[in-house]
This record gives C-alpha cells, sequence and structure tokens, in this order.
C-alpha cells in the first residue's frame, strides 16, 4: 500500500510498473513472512545504492586547504567491498528460520515486485517492525545514493520494561551532511488518573536508551549517537495521551467542536507546558478530532451506540501524535485521515526540512 501510495503515475492515477500481484487480505500488513518478503524485494535495488559510511579520513584542515575530489566518498577499509550496505550484512541477526516461514509461490512474487524497481520514484531505505509497531523509511531514488550512516535501534516498555508490544523503533540516517532520526512509538495506555506519569516514563526511557552503534573509525566526524543529538529529529506514533475530562464532559465539547476548551485539557500539552516531558519539542496546532476510539469500521466513537458494551468505551483523545526537534524543520500540514481499519484514526504531517549539502569541486557546505 506504501509503494503504490508512492509510486503511482501522477496523470493516470494508478502505479507505475505492471500491477503488484496480490498477497492476500491482511498479509501485507500481519504476517510476517510476507512482510519480511515484501520489505526485502523493495530493499534490494536501494541497498546497492546505501553507502555504510561517506566520511573521509582526511582532516577537516586538510580539506578546507586543499579541498578533495568529492566529499561523500567512502574511503577503503570503511566499508565492505561494494562499499554498500549488503543485504546479507543486514539479516545477519535474523532468525535462521525465517526461511522456512516462506510461502510457496514467494519468489515469484518477488521477482514481479523487483521488475517495477525501474519505474519507482520512491525506493525503501529502511523498515523494521516490532510486534504492533512498524516503521518504514522511503525516499527517492536519486537522493538515496546520499544517504549514509543507516542505523536502527530499538527500545522495549511493555510489561516489566520486557516485552515489544509497548516502546519504540527508531531509525538513524545521515543525507548529505544533515543527521535525520525518526521514532515510531506506542506509549503506555490507560485513561485513569496518573496514567500520563507513566508515559511521561516511557518518553524519558526511550530517550535515555535508544543508542546507536558507530560505524565508521573517523575521530572527527559527527555521527549522532542519541536522538536529540541528530540534526532534525521526527517522533511519531500512538503516544496514548489522553483528555483530562469525564467522557460525559468531552462528548459535551466535542458535539460543538469546541477544540480549543478540549485541547486544554489535553495531557500531552499539559506535561509539555509543565516540562515534565517532550522539552523542547514542538507539535503543530491542532485542527481535527480526537483520532481515539472508534467502533470498529464506523465513524462512530466507541461507546456511542447502543450496541456496544460500556467496559469498551472510551474518552475520545488525540492519542495520535506527530512532534519535532532540532532547527530547519517548517511544518506545512497536520491533518488526520479517516481510514476505518483501526479503533485509531491515522493522522499526517508534512514537512519541508533543511539540508547541508557539500559541493564535492570547492568543499563549500550549503544548505538547501
Amino acid at each position: 500500500m506504501i509503494n503504490q501510495s508512492l509510486n503511482k503515475s501522477a496523470s493516470s492515477g494508478g502505479r507505475l510498473g505492471p500491477k503488484t500481484p496480490s498477497f492476500g487480505a491482511g498479509s501485507m500488513f500481519f504476517a510476517k513472512p510476507s512482510l519480511k518478503k515484501i520489505s526485502e524485494s523493495f530493499r534490494t535495488d536501494c541497498r546497492r545504492k546505501l553507502k555504510i559510511c561517506n566520511c573521509s579520513t582526511i582532516s577537516e584542515e586538510i580539506v578546507r586547504k586543499y579541498g578533495r575530489e568529492s566529499c561523500f566518498r567512502c574511503p577503503e577499509g570503511l566499508v565492505n567491498q561494494s562499499g554498500v550496505i549488503s543485504d546479507e550484512e543486514e539479516d545477519e541477526d535474523d532468525d535462521d528460520d525465517d526461511d522456512e516461514d516462506e510461502e510457496e509461490g514467494g519468489g515469484e512474487k518477488v521477482a514481479s515486485l523487483v521488475s517495477n524497481q525501474m519505474t519507482m520514484k520512491y525506493g525503501l531505505v529502511a523498515s523494521k517492525q516490532m510486534v504492533g509497531i512498524f516503521l518504514t523509511v522511503w525516499m527517492r531514488k536519486e537522493l538515496i545514493q546520499h544517504v549514509s550512516h543507516l542505523r536502527i535501534s530499538c527500545v522495549t516498555r511493555g510489561i516489566m520494561g520486557c516485552l515489544g508490544n509497548k516502546g519504540c523503533i527508531a531509525v538513524s540516517l545521515q543525507l548529505y551532511k544533515t543527521s535525520f532520526c525518526f521514532i515510531c512509538s506506542h506509549l503506555a495506555s490507560g485513561e485513569r488518573e496518573g496514567d500520563e506519569r507513566r508515559r511521561n516514563s516511557d518518553v524519558i526511557e526511550i530517550l535515555k536508551n535508544t543508542t546507536f552503534p558507530r560505524i565508521c573509525r573517523t575521530s572527527f566526524t559527527r555521527v549522532p549517537d542519541r536522538i536529540t543529538k541528530h540534526d532534525r529529529v521526527i517522533w511519531l506514533g500512538d503516544l496514548n495521551y489522553r483528555i483530562a475530562l469525564s467522557y460525559s464532559e468531552t462528548k459535551t465539547l466535542l458535539d460543538r467542536n469546541a477544540w480549543d476548551a478540549l485541547l486544554n485539557k489535553d495531557q500531552l500539552k499539559i506535561e509539555r507546558d509543565a516540562g515534565r516531558v517532550f522539552k523542547g519539542w514542538h507539535e503543530g496546532k491542532i485542527f481535527f478530532a480526537p483520532t481515539y476510539k472508534y467502533s470498529y469500521n464506523s465513524d462512530a466513537y466507541a461507546g456511542d451506540t447502543t450496541k456496544e458494551k460500556k467496559n469498551k468505551r472510551r474518552t475520545p483523545a488525540w492519542c495520535d501524535r506527530i512532534l519535532w526537534h532540532g532547527d530547519g524543520i517548517r511544518q506545512l500540514t497536520y491533518v488526520r485521515g479517516e481510514s476505518r481499519f483501526s479503533d485509531h484514526r491515522p493522522v499526517c504531517s508534512v514537512f519541508v526540512v533543511d539540508v547541508e549539502v557539500c559541493e564535492s569541486k570547492t568543499g563549500i557546505t550549503r544548505r538547501q
């Protein structure tokens, strides 16, 4: 679905290239073998262009004095023989039993998917799943050759801090000379008084425990190993912060479209304003209805219909959020979608970000 959305023809509204074969209802997102097979098929072509490291071993003083042939050339010894991240290196930690889970006929489906690579505008850079958390990063194909230092880190915050149903997936990469970090998280649930402190604790632990390994050996290179050390950071997901009002009070304000009154009782806003969580982070103005909790395949909030049991009722809230950290980021849109396949409504945001580009001939760094 992501590939179809990104790589459809602007003129005809359809996909570029041959039609992608169907993998069966639900298998693309919920069956591990199919998800892994699809990710690998899209990633194969892009991995040939991804560099492990684009740092030069020449000191910055020498670079400024004499210049260099290319700002992004990888010195020998810092990368593998082909100068790219291979599929074997990325999958070396995978379980040996993964191949046994492959579905019959999967090879033909993958071959058909790979045949579409030549006509795709966007390529898959990274994807990772941890129980119900899934993060994927796509990029225009002409930019992939300028990506390096790609790393992934996961933090579990489920029961006793061990299970992966809660926690985060973080992807770190460098585009030209600018570092990016993308975090997808699922924080502690619950709408009882004090549950917001558990969510605050999740955020604090994620920021403290998310680390990225250093994959180059140059001493002067600035490769961030922590989330907030990146130049540009996007944090998204089910943050689970609720509205500090009763169900009846919230519904009354919802019926009046009194967004400001509801937002003043939003737990995330309250906790951020008090400096207890996400200090220094930013979020755009919310102009859409709460995204949780909806009845299945319905536009009604859970508990609004007489058929539903009262114990399934939840106070509507803006559980799904997108925040950012760092300079050089401007938000253009912040909206919600109306997909009904979940009890949440998805949120979407468009950003314009500044990227530092080093000109290969002069060695001068500029923003674009």
